[in-house]
């Protein structure tokens, strides 16, 4: 009787054994696919990494060439490398504020827009990246931007014509459409493509109106003529390299909005919003903020007076397209 009594509980005890066990393989097989995880991971772009590297080598080529050519033509040595450092200083440092300069935006207090703030937040968590500033533009035009020179250096600014404009996930979707911008990390290289644009046009207007106002003085005008034209071609290079990553680096953040949202339909109505509304917003409004449109989320130009080769962004069309794709690869899980 001992002996059974002592047989049964470790009988039974190898049978519990065994019977928890495969209850644990069952559970960790159910697991694997009930378990509440992001329908579509966040995953490097490589085609926008590869844009951005390009970009930023054949943006120092531009730079050597630049400053060989000054040196060649009279600019002195030390004022070269004083000048070369100076404004790569500047851009990494101080890109931000430069970009904000020239909108007019400024940064929010932490008792202003809450609603907002706390939207920032959320999205911030969803999205894995520290707490950017929120700065806010005075303008009828209904926009959006990001700025830094790097995640924990980043300012997101919104127009406040844009947040009266949009529904709460509209604005949502807008702002997760720049927060993808800082997390992809492609803003810091648009700054300093802008920035060399904007140098090599300062340049070349100077010479412009130094030939039409200085005199007809032929000494040195060689040299002068030589810096005039190379001007010309590094502004035209720079803007193509805006161009072209602009571009895909639109579709980008549309795509890492929708992964953070959850929601690309929200996108899709806000991005139809904003272009609406751009064609009734008086031109010398939009004319305002125009220097910065490789940075909106919809560029800021009348109609369709340009031609769709040089725009900063691609058509709304071809967006919306897009992101009906990636809602309905989102509703096949």
């Amino acid at each position: 009787m001992q002996i059974t009594m002592k047989c049964i509980p470790v009988i039974r005890c190898k049978f519990c054994s065994v019977y928890c066990s495969a209850i644990a393989i069952v559970e960790c097989f159910k697991s694997a696919h009930n378990e509440d995880v992001p329908l579509m991971e966040w995953k490097r772009d490589w085609g926008l990494t590869s844009r951005v590297w390009l970009t930023m080598f054949l943006l120092f080529i531009l730079y050597l060439v630049f400053m060989t050519i000054l040196y060649a033509f009279g600019a002195g040595y030390q004022w070269i490398v004083l000048l070369a450092v100076g404004m790569g200083l500047v851009q990494y440092f101080f890109s931000d504020k430069l970009v904000l300069w020239s909108t007019g935006a400024r940064i929010l207090e932490g008792d202003e827009y809450p609603e907002l703030h706390r939207t920032v937040e959320k999205l911030c968590k969803e999205a894995d990246l520290p707490l950017p500033k929120i700065a806010i533009m005075q303008s009828p035009v209904p926009n959006a931007f990001a700025t830094g020179r790097s995640p924990k250096h980043a300012v997101v600014a919104f127009t406040d014509s844009i947040i009266r404009l949009l529904n709460k996930d509209e604005l949502e979707a807008v702002l997760a459409h720049e927060l993808a911008h800082v997390k992809n990390r492609d803003i810091l290289t648009m700054t300093m493509a802008s920035f060399i644009a904007m140098i090599a046009s300062m340049i070349m207007q100077s010479f412009f109106f130094s030939a039409m106002f200085g005199g007809r003085n032929r000494e040195g005008s060689g040299g002068t003529i030589v810096i005039w034209i190379v001007s010309i071609i590094v502004y035209a290079v720079s803007t193509l390299l805006i161009l072209a990553l602009s571009r895909y680096r639109e579709f980008a953040a549309d795509r890492g909005s929708a992964l953070i949202t959850k929601n690309p339909k929200a996108l899709i109505s806000a991005l139809s919003k904003i272009s609406g509304r751009m064609d009734v917003v008086p031109p010398e409004a939009k004319a305002k903020i125009e220097a910065a449109n490789a940075f909106f989320i919809i560029p800021a130009i009348s109609g369709r007076s340009f031609m769709e080769l040089l725009s900063t962004h691609p058509p709304l069309e071809k967006r919306i397209a897009v992101l009906e794709k990636i809602d309905a690869e989102m509703h096949r899980y």
